[in-house]
């Protein structure tokens, strides 16, 4: 008896085997076959310099009362207007305060039109760290093969690179047949309510609906994704939505000397220590699961076994991933406990505490969730939940069997011959989400090379553009733009 237990064991054991191997093999490459473009000829120096000379300007969105930077804006699109004649002479273009909106009409009038975002605006550099730059922030300094300054990353170097596609493209003379319209907000960093706010309400009013818009977002990764030698292009094809949530306990006040068992501060420690143990749960779901089951057969040695059968491997892989802050935030809604206030004196109780819990909404999650999460788990009537103001929901998730999204994948695996492409969620907030009114196919994608050595530059000290990297992000554009106004692609209304 034992022995035949021990015999059907080894049997099951080697079909399960033979099926994971089956599933691990027979999925097929999603990657579109393509022929490379050839390297479009671009002035090294000359490029480079004109980002370099887009990041001299303090065009900073920091929040404070009034317009203190209006003249930066100012400067840096009169400087723009000097640096691309060409387009500035042949578009058209309108102002929405600071933001601009660029028009440049296709010959084709049944065609839908094309949208590229990108913002004109930078963070803040933070206090104290000025010096640990190894250039000045807004010097916009070319040297050892970078561009270096605030905004070469986020987000000046996707808007040069357009403008410099387009006046390279004018000055050989191209006339697109779909109209492109450039969308260049001025206030992206502090969540677009004045730029792509109204840019979008400006389109929707004159009935424009576009057949894509393609925003900043999601970067080609080199040796960040663990198992896959290649570089990965992510396309965007939805962001996270944004909820933060106010807590707040009153109590009488008191001597330190006498406390009694609940205190203000205990009861909200307690409340801030449940939603951080008790967090949402992670799903390998919906676009997760889309950019793992696309990525798998791409993959080499274990990682592609265990990725192609996630039916059997799925709540191992979701544990590991959950280690990574980055992967974690990709798979969940995110709690983040970031501003926490209360006592002013060490030997008096305070009557207050207050406390605010940022979460990054996931597609299919909501924020009417985030606070039903939150009043269960807190589950103390004294801590009072309130959401603050400035909440959004998760965006719409763009389709990925499209033209739309087949285009712009095109378009990367053509300049970035070696990448391999996959959607994916952009767990910040970007301008894209506002023009949801008036398209469905909404992407985010920076077409530009990073390590895990630059993502800490990111809205951090030594931002840098690699000139090799930029000049890649141009032709990327160039390409773009001629793929997207190509006879048979998108653009034409059914």
């Amino acid at each position: 008896m034992i022995k035949r237990i021990g015999w059907t064991v080894v049997l099951m054991a080697a079909v399960l085997v033979a099926v994971v191997a089956w599933h691990t093999w027979r999925l097929p490459s999603r990657q579109i076959g393509v022929k490379p473009v050839a390297s479009l000829a671009l002035e090294r120096d000359a490029v480079a310099a004109r980002l370099a000379g887009a990041l001299k300007f303090r065009t900073i969105s920091e929040g404070t009362a009034g317009d203190p930077h209006a003249e930066e804006f100012e400067r840096l699109q009169a400087y723009l207007a000097q640096a691309f004649p060409r387009l500035h002479a042949t578009l058209k273009r309108e102002l929405i305060g600071h933001s601009m909106l660029f028009t440049w009409q296709g010959s084709d009038a049944a065609a839908r039109p094309m949208l590229w975002a990108a913002h004109q605006d930078v963070v803040p550099i933070a206090p104290g760290t000025e010096s640990s730059w190894q250039q000045p922030p807004f010097d916009g300094v070319v040297k050892d093969g970078f561009v270096w300054g605030r905004g070469s990353w986020d987000d000046k170097g996707s808007l040069v690179a357009q403008m410099e596609a387009i006046e390279t493209l004018l000055a050989a003379g191209y006339q697109p047949r779909v109209t492109l319209y450039l969308a260049y907000g001025a206030d992206e960093e502090m969540g677009g309510g004045q730029g792509a706010v109204e840019i979008a309400k400006l389109l929707k009013s004159r009935g424009v609906h576009l057949d894509y818009v393609l925003d900043e977002g999601m970067l080609v990764t080199e040796g960040i994704m663990s198992g896959i030698s290649k570089p990965v292009a992510l396309i965007g094809v939805a962001e996270k939505g944004y909820a933060s949530v106010n807590l707040a306990v009153s109590t009488a006040p008191g001597h330190s000397s006498m406390p009694p068992q609940k205190t203000a501060i205990g009861m909200m420690s307690a409340a801030l220590a449940e939603l951080e143990r008790n967090q949402m749960p992670a799903e390998m779901t919906g676009v997760a699961r889309e950019m793992f089951d696309t990525i798998a057969p791409e993959m080499q040695g274990m990682n592609r076994v265990v990725l192609s059968n996630l039916w059997l491997f799925a709540p191992v892989v979701r544990k590991q991933l959950e280690q990574s802050p980055g992967t974690n935030a990709v798979m969940r809604t995110t709690t983040a406990l970031t501003v926490v206030h209360a006592g002013n004196k060490d030997n008096v109780l305070p009557g207050r505490a207050d406390a605010v819990v940022n979460f990054r909404v996931r597609p299919g999650d909501t924020v009417g969730g985030v606070m039903e999460h939150v009043r269960q788990t807190v589950n103390n009537e004294a801590v009072h939940a309130t959401l603050d103001g400035g909440s959004s929901e998760p965006s719409p998730v763009s389709p990925v069997n499209s033209a739309q999204y087949a285009l712009i994948n095109r378009t990367i695996r053509e300049v970035f011959s070696d990448a391999v492409v996959a959607p994916g969620v952009v767990i910040g907030a970007t301008d894209a989400r506002h023009y949801k009114d008036v398209s469905e196919h909404v992407y985010r994608f920076s077409p530009v090379r990073a390590g895990k050595d630059d993502l800490p530059r990111f809205h951090g000290t030594n931002e840098r553009l690699g000139v090799d990297n930029y000049l890649e992000a141009v032709r990327f554009y160039v390409q773009l733009a001629k793929n997207g106004s190509a006879p048979n692609q998108t653009g034409v209304a059914p």
